[in-house]
């Protein structure tokens, strides 16, 4: 993630949950107002790893279709213009630290308000809550559109 560029970046956490979709449209929006790019971000972590017990899934992950999946998804979320326009970046480890490392030197960092895990009635996901006690940039946490 090229944080060295000189045109602003707005950084989105994506992870398939209604909340990050929302979140991904509002931050094509901003980026646009600012005349800037959107890097959106999509981690995975395998569950197990860092436990005691041997991981109970498979490590070995097919980046090249991952990576097609989350083109795929931008473009049914955005439509072909805007996700053309959007850098996406899949990457390994933690949700939380991977999307404050990208967003540093960011103009603001986006994420919804609760993604693919945890408690239908938390008013913030671990992450949300996470980036918004850490981030070093404005950030934006937006909620699932409402139908």
């Amino acid at each position: 993630m090229d944080s060295e560029g000189t045109e602003p970046r707005v950084v989105v956490g994506v992870d398939g949950s209604p909340s990050s979709y929302a979140a991904l449209r509002w931050a094509v929006r901003y980026a646009a107002l600012l005349g800037g790019v959107v890097e959106a971000v999509a981690v995975w972590e395998l569950p197990g790893l860092y436990g005691w017990s041997a991981p109970a899934v498979d490590l070995d992950l097919d980046v090249e279709e991952a990576e097609r999946r989350m083109r795929q998804e931008l473009t049914d979320v955005l439509g072909v213009d805007d996700a053309d326009s959007v850098r996406s970046h899949l990457v390994h480890g933690n949700a939380a630290d991977v999307l404050l490392r990208a967003a540093q030197g960011a103009e603001a960092l986006v994420v919804g308000s609760r993604g693919r895990g945890g408690f239908a009635r938390a008013l913030l996901g671990s992450v949300s809550q996470h980036v918004s006690q850490h981030a070093t940039c404005p950030l934006v946490i937006v909620r699932p559109d409402t139908q």
